[in-house]
């Protein structure tokens, strides 16, 4: 399930897959119209009768003040990936239409969906649960982790959960690895978690029935970010990048580049892709249209996507493509709305990802640096999260540990190891958050 709230006019929550098709189909075919809003008035001024003369007349002024531009006529709000905000001490509240929601409050519609759920399969009350953190939440204060967390215990509270612990995702997948699939009776693992927005990692000695987990690491790297980096390279270039617009500007002719720079972040974000459906962008497109050339049918599709906010659509068609480049070496990113097929092969992929790879490397040498374990000490590599099925993530992780590597339950990992956490009632000790963790051993039910 996402997590994703949807909130209307009248403040009624959607979650999960139904609030983003509400958002982008509400927004289909909406034309755009950004008004600043009147926030106040300056203090009157008074001009004028400055020449001498008893007739000169007096003039009084008044100035408005604008706030920044916004939707006047958004029929509704999502909110996506809340939990990339929790770190963030200085970002308390977001406005949802007139009023201010705090980030707490739009976590709980999710919560309350999966408590809910929870409920239809056992009895209220639920116990006490073990829930799965990052283990380095995004953003820059120093203390952002404490923040998350509090934050999270608090969204969790008021959804009518009790929290018996918050644990680290990848040592969670590390326990169901433990209990279910390890091969050995002792050893060092390195766990990599690679999902949809963060890159987890996590280094355990165990034996028999015991655990010690020497560091955690992690970054705000993951699916999510190589989904945008195919559209940059695939799909802008069908969109018109690189194209020339020739026009008329004050009686001369004017050759340039067409400025697609305008449209990037609109377009490989696409909870704000319908931005871009205002009178001025479409302007620009209707005319190099007009203009007509080789490069009139992209911009065509570029019309087509921003006025019907198809960006989600082109989203879907790169990640079915890039999934099938795990078991292929060709394929394509069709996107049936706007009667593209974009050919797509491995070798593209693995070109695309060569700046992610060599995060990834470097992510890999700091957990070991932090457990102080060489490479060659590590006897089994964990490898889990949707974005560790890419061929060339692999492929890194063969390279770096030749033949210590284990697929694992990419999806259901972490969720496994957090039931065995809850049934065994294992607390993760409190330890340096973000930074090398160290604790005593925890036992694994046999």
């Amino acid at each position: 399930m996402p997590t994703a709230v949807h909130l209307d006019r009248h403040f009624a929550a959607l979650t999960g897959r139904a609030a983003i098709e509400r958002y982008v189909e509400e927004n289909r075919g909406r034309r755009v119209e950004l008004v600043a809003e009147l926030i106040g008035e300056l203090a009157p001024g008074v001009s004028g009768n400055n020449t001498g003369e008893d007739i000169s007349p007096l003039q009084t002024q008044r100035h408005a003040v604008y706030g920044p531009l916004y939707d006047r006529t958004l029929p509704g709000r999502l909110f996506l990936g809340l939990k990339r905000l929790l770190g963030d001490p200085e970002l308390e509240r977001l406005a949802v239409f007139e009023r201010h929601y705090r980030i707490v409050a739009l976590l709980v519609p999710i919560l309350l969906h999966i408590r809910e759920a929870l409920e239809m399969e056992q009895p209220a009350p639920l116990p006490a649960i073990h829930a799965g953190r990052p283990v380095t939440f995004e953003g820059r204060a120093g203390n952002r982790n404490d923040v998350a967390v509090e934050r999270l215990a608090e969204a969790y509270e008021h959804a009518g959960f009790g929290i018996a612990a918050f644990y680290p995702e990848p040592v969670a997948a590390t326990l169901s690895w433990l209990h279910g699939a390890r091969r050995r009776e002792n050893g060092v693992a390195l766990t990599v978690d690679f999902g949809g927005g963060t890159l987890d990692l996590a280094v355990v000695r165990f034996a028999g029935v015991r655990f010690e987990v020497l560091a955690t690491h992690g970054m705000a790297l993951g699916g999510d970010r190589i989904d945008q980096l195919i559209f940059e390279q695939m799909l802008f270039p069908e969109l018109g990048k690189g194209e020339r617009w020739v026009r008329e500007v004050d009686g001369r002719s004017v050759d340039t580049l067409f400025p697609f720079h305008e449209f990037e972040a609109g377009l490989i974000n696409w909870p704000t892709t319908f931005l871009l459906n205002q009178n001025h962008t479409r302007a620009m497109v209707v005319d190099r249209i007009a203009r007509g050339g080789a490069g009139a049918e992209k911009f065509q599709r570029l019309l087509d996507l921003i006025s019907f906010n198809y960006s989600y659509n082109c989203f879907q068609g790169i990640r079915r493509a890039k999934v099938a480049l795990s078991s292929q070496l060709h394929t394509s990113i069709d996107i049936p709305e706007l009667n593209l097929d974009v050919p797509f092969s491995r070798a593209q992929l693995e070109q695309i990802l060569v700046p992610v790879l060599a995060r990834t490397r470097e992510c890999v040498q700091t957990v070991l640096d932090r457990a102080c374990v060489a490479a060659g000490e590590v006897d089994v590599v964990i490898r889990t999260g949707g974005t560790s099925e890419i061929v060339a993530v692999r492929g890194l992780l063969e390279e770096l540990f030749a033949g210590k590597v284990e697929g694992h339950d990419p999806f259901t990992s972490v969720a496994c190891g957090l039931a065995i956490a809850s049934y065994a009632g294992y607390a993760f000790p409190e330890l340096d958050r973000g930074g090398p963790a160290t604790g005593p051993g925890r036992r694994i039910p046999g």
